[in-house]
């Protein structure tokens, strides 16, 4: 009867090469806290994630990509809006309504200088209208244009050649409105200065007669 013979010893590739990349991100961590490693490489947080993940020949976790992947700066549109709806330096003081020519945008403004409500609008395509101060002289809730057409909510301001220039909401030609709401923001009237109906509304119970309107470029 013989002895038995030992069973042979298998090689453990899983740990070893668990152990390897252990060793090696060891390694780079090190050489990285000593300023050794090539700044393409990156921080030694990246470094080793990099080699966790990517080495070991699997898909980075979320959190790991979430490391890897710089944040973008951002913001921009969103400060680019707000520096669009800030009321103009030279506007004047006190409860007014501001109407700016060259950002075709009104703002609301009570006495404290406080903006009660901004939103783009159309006003003329002719420079019929000098920047200055004017006063509210004129209101209808529903007016007839030059051109035929019917519009609601109409403030009078100022006198144009042919007519009165105010403040009204998108006129309507033959049941049809003479623009479109995403063309506010751009020169499309005759002379006034066009509006959304809610914010027609809210410009007509905002300004009584005497109100200050206040129009810079």
């Amino acid at each position: 009867m013989t002895a038995p013979r030992p069973a042979p010893v298998r090689p453990r590739y899983g740990r070893i090469g668990a152990a390897s990349a252990s060793l090696v991100v060891t390694l780079v961590a090190a050489l990285g806290g000593l300023g050794m490693l090539p700044s393409a490489a990156g921080t030694p947080e990246r470094a080793a994630v990099s080699l966790t993940a990517d080495h070991l020949g699997r898909t980075p976790t979320s959190a790991e990509s979430d490391r890897r992947t710089p944040t973008p700066a951002g913001g921009s549109e969103a400060r680019a809006g707000a520096a669009e709806a800030a009321l103009p330096a030279s506007s004047g003081h006190g409860r007014r309504v501001v109407f700016s020519e060259s950002r075709q945008r009104v703002w609301l403004v009570d006495r404290g200088d406080e903006v009660l409500r901004t939103y783009p609008v159309s006003g003329s395509r002719a420079d019929n209208l000098d920047p200055g101060t004017y006063e509210v002289w004129s209101r209808s809730e529903d007016a007839l244009g030059i051109d035929g057409s019917t519009m609601r909510w109409f403030v009078r301001f100022a006198h144009g050649e042919k007519a009165a220039i105010g403040f009204h909401d998108i006129p309507l030609l033959d049941g049809e409105r003479e623009q479109t709401v995403a063309q506010l923001g751009t020169p499309q009237s005759h002379g006034c200065i066009r509006q959304r109906t809610p914010d027609a509304k809210a410009l007509w119970d905002f300004a009584p007669l005497g109100t200050t309107v206040v129009v810079v470029n």
